[in-house]
Formats: C-alpha cells, structure tokens, sequence
C-alpha cells in the first residue's frame, strides 16, 4: 500500500464519499493480491463488502468516462434467428465462466447491435456502462491516450465486476485502422493503446463482460478484432425478417393514433413491394413518422407517405402501374383517395 492510497482514504472519509472510499479500498485490496498477500486483500474485500459499500447498484458509481445505461422498458429484440442464437451463445458464455468475455458486434447503423447490448445486460441481470466519447476523446495531443488509460483503470476497478457489462458503442471513433495512411498518427497511438489496455482487463479482469459496436467493419484494425473473444454480424436480415420488424413497430404504434385506419394487409404489401426495405433503425423511425405525419382526416394516409417513402412518389406513379405493382382496386382506392369507380375507369382507359 502506498501512501498515496492512505491519503485517499482519509480524503474520501472526510469527505464522505463513500463510492471514492470504497474504490480506493478495492484498488488497495487487489494490490495486495497483486503481491501474493490474498489473505489480506481476502480480509479488506470482505470488510468493504460487510460495510455495505459494495453493491452492486447503478448509482454507486459514475464518472467522467462511464455512464450508466438504462435497460428497462426495452421493446423486445426482433432479430434474425442466426442473429438470436449468437445472443444467447453470449449468455452461455457468460454463464460458464471460463473468461471468454470480450465480443464485438458488427452491422450497418439501425441493424439492432446497441439495442442487443442493453438486451445482453438484461439477461444477465448487470448493470450497463456505456463509454461517454464526447469526455474521452481530447483534441490536446496525447490526452486521448491518457483518458484511455484512465478508462480502463476505472473498469478494472468497478465493484462487482460479475455484475457489470462495458459498452463501447461505435468504436470505430477511437479504433481506426493503424495502417490505414489516411489516418492520423494520434489516432494510431490510442489504437494500440486499446490493444494495450484489452490485453490487460484480460489479464486482470475476467468477469466483466465488454461489448463493443462498429459500423465500419471493414476499416477496422484487425489486431484490434483479434482481441475480440467473438465477433457478431448484424447484417443477416432477409427480406421476410425486415416485414415482420416492421409489422412489429406498425402494431405497437398505431394503437396511439385513434384517427388511424388500421390495414396491416396493406401496410405489409407495401414492405413487402419495397425494392429496397432499409433495416429496423430506419425502417422503424419511417414507420413512426409515416403515423405521425397523416393527416387526421385521412384514416390511411400514413400509408401513402410509407409508399412514398419505401417505393417511390405516388402523385407520378399511375393507376395502372399500382395495379402492376399487385395492389387490388381497393387497395389502390385506400392509396389514392379515388372512388372506387374512378381506380377502375382509369385502370382501362390506360389499358
């Protein structure tokens, strides 16, 4: 124990701090562990944990670099059955203990990877930290690093490392290609920092789970990857797997609008049609706007704004053409706004 740690421990006893107390005891704790006096860093644990200092709360601890992450109120994970099982080979994982600990989940933005992150700690009954890039990354040379640093030595010293998972969401921002020429050399020394300090927590600490989530797959660094104890892709949507998240989102949202006319036969030709039916990030906030944008004297014009955003603007897109596109009279009234008989003259006059 250093002299600095009884200092510590005076301040934050005088200042009743106890989450400072706490830490600094834990930190003087695994010192003596590190030195092969377990007995004593055995004794101290037990001591911070009858105290009542070491729990297991959300609250207890927060920083500059580490921010809490609520994970109630979660809509449920609609992902792909291949995606689905990584998920709960994650949990497995977990639960046999054998250090296995460290996954990086890859995919295009709104495939699913952050919302998996908050599901993954759910399951796990943990708390989530996320780390804050906004605190981390400094534009002062070489502070970046030291922040790095100082992040790492914060998650080697949670309480409760069995009950904690660390997000680092979209990595990518601090985890560019150190060969890449495009890339700065700064950029290039926290890399292999992170593989410095990776390489540490899996030396030290074997029980807190780390997630990391990168849109930029390609670029990443591949050292940086192999660090990776599994990496998860996100990209295995099929077409059949977007309809039926966007049926989701549809029926959890249209219960709020009373003006709406509820056509889920409609709303899932209308997925079905798309060309190109983006993933649930975007596809959900299309669908959201799309209800929320109609018009309330218009039961179905949140369909109309959903075919125009899906599949192309309806004002230039004629009767026929719908008709082609397999809507059925009725449907094509319920688009357009036409009677019934105006669809179906126009069908054979442009026939």
């Amino acid at each position: 124990m250093r002299k600095q740690n009884i200092l510590n421990l005076i301040k934050y006893h005088v200042e009743k701090n106890e989450n400072g107390f706490r830490n600094e005891a834990i930190e003087i704790a695994k010192r003596f562990d590190s030195i092969g006096d377990y007995q004593l860093a055995e004794y101290i644990m037990s001591l911070v944990a009858e105290s009542n200092l070491y729990t297991p709360q959300a609250s207890d601890f927060e920083s500059d670099f580490l921010k809490t992450m609520d994970t109630k109120n979660l809509f449920p994970l609609n992902l792909p059955v291949d995606i689905m099982e990584d998920i709960k080979g994650i949990i497995n994982a977990v639960h046999h203990n054998i250090g296995i600990n460290k996954f990086l989940f890859e995919g295009v933005p709104g495939s699913g990877k952050t919302e998996a992150a908050k599901h993954v700690a759910r399951l796990l009954e943990r708390v989530l930290y996320y780390v804050d890039f906004d605190n981390l990354i400094d534009s002062k040379l070489g502070q970046t690093n030291k922040n790095i640093s100082r992040v790492f030595q914060e998650i080697n010293n949670l309480p409760y490392p069995d009950r904690t998972v660390i997000l680092f969401d979209e990595i990518d921002v601090i985890a560019l290609d150190r060969i890449n020429q495009n890339d700065v050399r700064e950029m290039g020394r926290v890399t292999s920092t992170i593989l410095r300090e990776l390489d540490r927590l899996t030396d030290l600490n074997k029980e807190i789970v780390l997630i990391a989530t990168t849109n930029l797959f390609s670029n990443f660094d591949k050292a940086l990857s192999r660090r990776f104890d599994a990496v998860i892709n996100f990209n295995r949507y099929s077409k059949q797997d977007l309809v039926e998240v966007g049926e989701y989102f549809f029926s959890s949202y249209i219960k709020n609008f009373k003006n709406v006319s509820k056509d889920v036969r409609l709303f899932r030709k209308i997925l079905t049609i798309s060309p190109n039916l983006p993933y649930p990030g975007d596809l959900k906030n299309i669908i959201k706007t799309s209800l929320a944008f109609s018009d309330i004297d218009n039961g179905y014009d949140y369909l109309r704004r959903l075919y125009n955003h899906l599949i192309g603007d309806l004002d230039k897109t004629s009767i026929n053409e719908l008709y082609e596109q397999g809507f059925t009279v009725r449907e094509i009234e319920k688009l357009t706004g036409e009677s019934k008989s105006s669809v179906s003259r126009k069908l054979t006059e442009e026939k």
